[in-house]
Formats: structure tokens, C-alpha cells, sequence
């Protein structure tokens, strides 16, 4: 996983080298979405730093005693160009969201984002569209999320809503280690 999650920082590192296009500083509001799902394997890195450290526990207990939506890793009084407490350890969706594609019935890749970055990036945005069409690399999700079944099919065929992903990657860790 932590190979496949620096493959694409790299990726798209070089995808906003050329675009120029960037999150605004501070603003984290795709993460105040109460929709995101996601895998356990995505959260499996961040699991097993929670193990490291001997935290899991305390993050499992905290995750079976919310009912909240919104990504308990969230910290909106976190200073800093982020919300993200545990941005190194963040699942595939919150690194892929904003820069990359997905690829439409036609087989044409149309750019995922935020509508601020559309709205207040509105040249950057048209130009990495077009960019895009002419032949510029671009992370693509489905892709990913392939390279994640291959990876391990059962962990990640299933999308949960993202705390209950993040608490079935914990449990994952727990259970290995508990008959290790």
C-alpha cells in the first residue's frame, strides 16, 4: 500500500507541476463531506501506525462509539495548510480526489475536483481539462482502485462509509497481530 500511495503523490506531484493547480490553503471542505466511502486496505497504513504506536485500541473505541459521518481524522482546528491529523497515513480516496480523472462511457478521462478549485482556478482548470485531452498524464481512479484489488481483492471490493473503513482496517491489524 505504501508503495501504491507513493506512486501516486508522485504522480500527482507532477500533475500539479504542470497544471498549476492547488487546494487553497486551510480549506479541507471535501473532507466535511458526509459521503465518502472507502476501502479497508486503503486505511490499512494508518491502521498499523496506530498499532506502532499503541493506539488502535484507543482509535477503535473511538470509532465504535461515534455515530459522526465526517472522517474522525479530521481535526478543522488543525493549523496548517490541512485538516488531516494523519495526512501521511490518509486512504486512496482523500489522496486521489482533486487530481485525477475518471474515465467516462466514451473511455475520455474528465478530471475530478472540488468546485472551488473550478470556480476560483477557473483558467488552471480549463487548461488541465484541455491539457488532459491532448494527452498529459493524469492519476486515474479506476485504475488505482484496480492496483488496490490486486493488492487484496477482499479488502478492498468493499466501500464503507470512511470511519467504518478506517475501523475494519484497524480490526484487520488487531486481528493479525492478536494470532501472530
Amino acid at each position: 500500500m505504501e508503495a501504491l500511495f507513493e506512486k501516486l503523490d508522485a504522480e500527482i506531484s507532477k500533475f500539479q507541476s504542470a497544471t498549476s493547480l492547488h487546494c487553497k490553503f486551510g480549506c479541507g471542505k471535501c473532507c466535511f463531506k458526509s459521503d465518502i466511502e472507502a476501502t479497508a486496505l486503503e486505511f490499512l497504513p494508518f491502521a498499523l501506525h496506530l498499532h506502532q504506536s499503541n493506539r488502535a485500541e484507543e482509535w477503535l473505541d473511538r470509532l465504535q462509539e461515534t455515530e459522526a459521518e465526517i472522517c474522525l481524522i479530521l481535526n478543522p482546528t488543525q493549523a496548517g495548510s490541512g485538516l488531516c491529523s494523519q495526512y501521511p497515513h490518509r486512504g486512496l480516496i482523500c489522496r486521489l480526489f482533486g487530481y485525477s480523472a475518471r474515465t467516462n462511457k466514451y473511455g475520455k478521462r474528465e478530471l475530478v475536483t472540488c468546485q472551488i478549485i473550478k470556480t476560483e482556478q477557473t483558467t488552471a482548470f480549463t487548461a488541465a481539462a484541455h491539457k488532459i485531452d491532448e494527452g498529459l498524464d493524469v492519476p486515474v481512479m479506476n485504475e488505482f482502485y484496480m492496483q488496490l484489488a490486486s493488492i487484496d481483492f477482499d479488502l478492498s471490493r468493499d466501500f464503507f462509509p470512511i470511519n467504518m473503513a478506517i475501523r475494519k482496517a484497524i480490526e484487520t491489524v488487531l486481528h493479525y497481530y492478536a494470532y501472530r
